[in-house]
């Protein structure tokens, strides 16, 4: 009974100053939904990525050259020219990597692609015929380019559907011939609608043989990265260690420590992106948290002020009978409320925001982006509110249950 008397005296002092009582929990509004809205978002990229990687399956390896990065500084070091012919030569030796289903040279990088008097810039991508398999794509018109193709240095190239509308509109673009780099490439295929599939848009890259991407149109004789396939889940561990003796052997390299390559299975970038992606979650959210911090502290002030105006009600209540602990409690059930309150809000905003944000990344972008609502933070965030409400409310509450009750009733 004392409680719920309490309680309805607590909120009576709330309603009568209610513009107040918003400004005061705005700041815990503003953190909460920025806490929600980080995490939410943070969970559905962190998803998002993690189905691209998981698309391509899980026998597929990628060797990158330079050294693994491990930090910011260490990033430049993955753009080197260590990976050369020789190296596939030697990963295509049934000896060296007994339990390799197949191998793939990519390399990449935007140039202009122009039709007639139309020009557009699409991603183009020097690889195999083996990365149709590897992808699980083909085309919906047209076919891929042949083995023969590839050593022949032939100028043929796959599209995506994005390029295509792009410099062919609604015409047939299957045959046509299209300019690169001052040499034209016959188109001979033609991809659906594929969006983003592990890092690649297919819908905005050219396809074409590596050989020829290499010698005519980057001028390059090394490998950005190469793609390989073990022949069973099983002996992806296996096919690995066989991997690095290889190219190790490869490239003169006793000290495993001075590698110019790392070699990265599907499950290692999985966990590389979820320790980057949960890093970078929380960061964002503990300093979307600051603003918890100054809500409290204007928590505080609201509350100081709102005792000084009670004074002679504090007197009068304490004339009347109520004790120190009546008033402590109801001051800090005042505080509590509007932090609560602000809790709330701010959760409901949040998850909104974040529904709103997450529906315009999978509409406008093509993104496959699935909303995620928080719980944990949620209920995190409504905790720590909760709790800022009693430690800032404390002090302005023990100073009003400390007043003295004659000196409270003369207070003008």
């Amino acid at each position: 009974m004392l409680f719920r008397y309490t309680f309805q005296t607590a909120i009576r002092a709330l309603k009568i100053n209610k513009s107040r009582s918003f400004l005061t929990i705005l700041g815990i509004v503003i953190g909460i939904t920025a806490i929600i809205l980080v995490m939410s978002l943070g969970q559905g990229a962190q998803n998002l990525i993690l189905a691209q990687i998981q698309g391509i399956g899980s026998k597929v390896i990628a060797i990158a050259p330079g050294r693994q990065p491990k930090g910011p500084s260490d990033f430049i070091s993955t753009f080197t020219d260590s990976l050369k012919q020789k190296d596939l030569e030697a990963l295509n030796k049934k000896a060296n990597v007994p339990h390799l289903a197949g191998v793939m040279p990519l390399v990449f990088g935007s140039e202009t692609m122009a039709f007639e008097n139309l020009t557009y810039r699409p991603t183009i991508y020097g690889v195999t015929s083996f990365f149709a398999k590897i992808y699980d794509i083909y085309p919906d018109q047209g076919r891929i380019f042949s083995d023969d193709e590839v050593q022949s240095y032939a100028d043929v190239a796959v599209i995506g559907s994005k390029v295509k509308n792009e410099l062919f509109g609604s015409a047939d673009a299957l045959g046509q011939k299209v300019k690169i780099k001052g040499r034209n490439f016959k188109i001979i295929g033609i991809l659906s609608k594929k969006g983003q599939m592990s890092f690649v848009n297919f819908d905005d890259a050219a396809i074409v043989p590596f050989t020829t991407a290499q010698q005519y149109i980057f001028g390059i004789r090394y490998f950005n990265r190469i793609i390989a396939e073990a022949d069973s889940e099983s002996t992806v561990n296996e096919t690995v260690d066989d991997i690095k003796i290889t190219l190790r052997n490869s490239h003169n390299i006793t000290d495993p420590n001075k590698d110019d390559f790392f070699v990265e299975t599907q499950a290692d970038a999985i966990k590389s992106v979820s320790t980057i992606t949960n890093v970078l979650t929380y960061f964002l959210a503990a300093v979307a948290a600051i603003s918890l911090l100054v809500g409290g502290i204007g928590i505080m002030n609201i509350m100081l002020v709102s005792v000084t105006e009670r004074t002679r009600e504090i007197g009068l209540r304490k004339a009347l009978g109520a004790t120190e602990k009546n008033i402590l409690n109801q001051f800090l059930l005042e505080a509590v409320l509007l932090t609560a309150a602000g809790g709330i809000i701010g959760i409901i905003l949040g998850a909104s925001f974040s529904f709103l944000t997450s529906l315009a990344l999978s509409k406008v972008l093509a993104l496959n982006w699935k909303f995620n609502f928080p719980i944990p933070a949620a209920l995190l965030g409504l905790g720590v509110a909760a709790a800022i409400g009693l430690i800032f409310g404390l002090y302005p509450a023990r100073k009003a249950a400390k007043k003295n009750p004659i000196e409270a009733l003369r207070y003008e």
